[in-house]
């Protein structure tokens, strides 16, 4: 059983100081920062400009379009270089599910175009 403890113990000193510098860290930021907030500092604060209306309100669909437009991109180029790299070792199987992969990425890409997410106004 000590040889089992022994063996977990750099794990244990690891968490630990982490546990004392991440709270030591905490601390000092608390009592450095000013603690003055006023109305201006509390206020809502969106990419420079003041809130429009309320927070529950609709967003447009264009937004859930380029949000789905992103991830489409971001996938493939995600998944294409590890591919690309390992294709020879994959064979033909992976070549096939990545034709299938990428077949689906350019059905959401077709239904972007045709909701008109690629045209801004």
């Amino acid at each position: 059983m000590d040889g089992l403890l022994v063996e977990y113990l750099p794990i244990l000193i690891f968490l630990g100081l982490a546990l004392v510098l991440g709270i030591a860290l905490m601390a000092a930021a608390w009592l450095a920062a000013p603690q003055m907030p006023d109305a201006e500092k509390l206020s809502a604060y969106e990419c420079g400009f003041n809130a429009f209306d309320d927070s529950r309100m609709k967003f447009d669909v264009r937004f859930y379009l380029v949000a789905i437009l992103f991830i489409i991109f971001d996938l493939e180029v995600a998944f294409l270089f590890p591919w690309a790299i390992t294709l020879g070792e994959v064979g033909l199987f992976g070549f096939w599910s990545m034709m299938v992969f990428l077949g689906i990425l350019t059905i959401g890409f077709i239904y972007e175009w045709k909701k008109g997410a690629l045209e801004w106004e």
